[in-house]
Parts: C-alpha cells; structure tokens; sequence
C-alpha cells in the first residue's frame, strides 16, 4: 500500500510553507533616515558626461539641536586624517556625508584633478585636514558610512586644498564651476568649501562618436545632419578626413544629398583645414555664386574672411553681394564699412557706413545707436572703429 499524504494536511503544509517563506523574505521596515539626514543627489553634465554625487546631509545644528558652528572640522564630527573608530577597530576615511556611502558617479572616463578616473560608481570617503584634504574613490559604495572601509579597494587618492564658502546649514553638494569639457564640485559645509575639480579630457570625441553613430540612423537621411556633422569637425579641426566624408555625403548621397550654398561651403572648409586650399578656394567660389546664397549668406563669409585678416579676399566678396544685391543698400554697405575700416580706408569707410545708415530696415533700428557709434569713432579719428 502507498504512503500519502491526506489533501487537507497536504494544502495545510503548503500553505504554512509559503506563509513562512513570504515573512522571512520581506526585508527591513522603512522609517526615517538615520538622525534625520536627509538623503540629496546632484547632477552636472559635461557635454555628453554625466556626473552626480548621492548623499545624506547632517546639519550644523546637530540632532540634538545643539549649535555645533566652528565645532564641526578637527572634532568627533568630522576629524582630521584618519580617526581611529572602536567600531571599526581601525583608523577610518570620513564618509564625506552621513549614514550610507557617499556615492559618486560618472559615465565617462574623466580626469579628476588631473587623474584618470574610470567611468563607474565609487564611494567617496575624505580625510580632512587644516591646509590640504586627501580625497578618496572607493570601488566599494554600497557600505554603511566608511566602516568597512578597506584601502586595497581604493580607486583613486587625490589632494585638494579647503577653503572658505559661506556658511552652508546642511552639508550639500554643489557643483561651482560649468565649463564646455569640466566642472568643479564643491562640498559645502558650515564655513568650509572642499572643491574638486573634473574634467572630460578630448570631449569632442565623445561628440563625434555619438554624432557617428546617429548618422547611422535616420539622422544620417538629412543632408543638414551630414553638412553639420562636417561643420563641426572643420570648426574644431578634428577628424577631417571623415568630415570630408561626411561632406560629400552632404552633396551627393542619392536622394537626400543637395548642392546648395551650405553644404559646399562647409565642404570648402573642410578641404581649407586639409590643407587643399587652390580646390577649397573654387568650391567657394561656387558657393558664393549659387542661386541659394543669401545675401546674408556672403556677407557672413565676407565677415569670416575678416576675422581672418584676409582682408583683401573680403572686399572682394563684400563687392560682390554689392552687385549681386543692388537692390539691398544696407547690409553690402555694412559689409564695406566693416572692410575699409579694417583696411584704414577711413573716407571710404565712412561714405559706406553714411550709405547703409541712410537705409537702415527696420528690423536693424533697435541696432542704430550702435552703427552710429561706429561712424562717429570714425569721423572723430578712431582707426580700430567697426574691426
């Protein structure tokens, strides 16, 4: 005869079974954090380079509400260098915050006072001092405070100097400096700002990877993109050679690609930073002669050319919108001042600024004190006027 279980006990079982599982695997009961640090998150962007910094904020009042102002570095709050800690039973980092680690992250490999950090998350733990701090990136962030904190797992170890910010209530985070390729973050606390300065080394690689990639998908349809994509890497003197690609594409590729003013003068630019300059000349040349340039168009480049030095180049193309524009007694006289005054022509400079002035549109009239400032710098003899 089989053994068996009877139906009741066996549902009876399974059901205490599931019961029991399910009460052990709920985890810990949320209550607020601990000393009522609250928990804050900061995030700059550098370029395409995420930074961000995840932390508790103790404050200078302390949770016992008493003022701990000019208490709080140097002190069982924040000590100097490494403090020996009875719980650790070692001598251990700040945990640059409060409860759990620091965190920090960055998407992208970055220069961080000048070392190499990986991309990744790292706790930040820090040891303070008078005149220089040691900061620390750990490979370890998911701990409690700096504890367990263990030196073999260090990433990084930099030094910065402190230095005086206005008085911050709650540690915070801010990032103080926003450049195009860095940003500095600052700890704040009390009197004290502890900066640290990051940067995104050849930043615009990380454009032209990610503009490369686009251009392998819709975005690569569009002419525009293609001719952008090619502006950009003329306009920084990168990667010129898939530029030139990206260029032609612009022009050519079937049944997106357009010859207009645009895309052959960015493809003139190109063969100019290639060093192609008899071939980049011609391209221009018929740029400037396609029925799509605008007449703000040529005197755009006519500009460029001056802020070149090529001066004489410019008033040849200054001379040209004139022409092909008579209808236009604005911008070509503009264009003309602008030339003869940075050639020292100053009666020409002058009849041409007098010419433009009499037919300024209306949409120039909120600019009019501006040119007239122009003229007169002339007329009372200032030779760097309209440069």
């Amino acid at each position: 005869m089989k053994n068996y279980i009877p139906i009741k006990q066996l549902l009876v079982l399974v059901c205490s079974t599931f019961l029991t599982n399910a009460i052990f695997a709920q985890g810990a009961l949320t209550f607020p954090p601990s000393g009522d640090n609250e928990k804050a998150s900061v995030t700059q962007w550098i370029g395409l380079v995420k930074v961000n910094v995840t932390y508790n904020s103790p404050d200078v009042t302390g949770p016992q509400g008493n003022d701990r102002t000019g208490k709080i570095y140097g002190t069982n709050v924040v000590p100097y260098g490494f403090a020996e800690d009875a719980f650790a039973g070692k001598a251990i980092p700040w945990r640059a915050g409060a409860n759990e680690n620091t965190v920090f992250y960055v998407s992208n490999d970055v220069k961080v006072e000048g070392k190499d950090l990986p991309a990744g998350k790292y706790g930040l733990h820090m040891a303070p001092g008078e005149e220089e701090w040691t900061i620390i990136f750990s490979k370890n962030y998911t701990s409690w405070g700096s504890y367990s904190y263990d030196e073999k797992e260090d990433a990084l170890r930099i030094k910065v100097k402190p230095a005086e910010s206005e008085f911050n209530e709650y540690l915070t985070y801010e990032f103080t400096e926003r450049k195009p390729d860095n940003t500095t973050v600052a700890l704040k606390w009390e009197n004290l700002m502890v900066p640290i300065k990051i940067e995104v080394p050849n930043i615009n690689d990380l454009y032209i990877a990610k503009m490369r990639n686009d251009l392998r998908n819709s975005a690569g349809f569009n002419w525009k993109n293609l001719r952008d994509a090619a502006e950009f890497c003329a306009n920084n003197n990168i990667n010129l050679d898939e530029a030139l690609t990206w260029a032609d594409l612009a022009i050519t590729r079937p049944y997106i690609g357009q010859e207009n003013f645009q895309t052959l003068s960015t493809k003139s630019k190109v063969l100019g930073k290639l060093g192609k300059e008899t071939d980049a000349d011609k391209l221009m040349a018929k740029a400037v002669d396609h029925p799509t340039a605008t007449i703000m168009d040529i005197h755009n480049y006519g500009r460029g050319l001056l802020n070149e030095g090529k001066n004489e180049k410019a008033l040849e193309i200054f001379l040209l919108n004139k022409k092909k524009h008579p209808e236009d007694q604005f911008t070509p006289n503009v264009g003309l001042a602008r030339c003869y005054t940075a050639m020292r022509e100053k009666k020409k400079a002058i009849k041409h600024w007098e010419v433009a002035l009499q037919n300024i549109p209306e949409g120039q009239k909120p600019n009019l004190a501006y040119y007239e400032g122009e003229l007169r710098k002339l007329k009372e003899g200032d030779s760097e006027a309209g440069k």
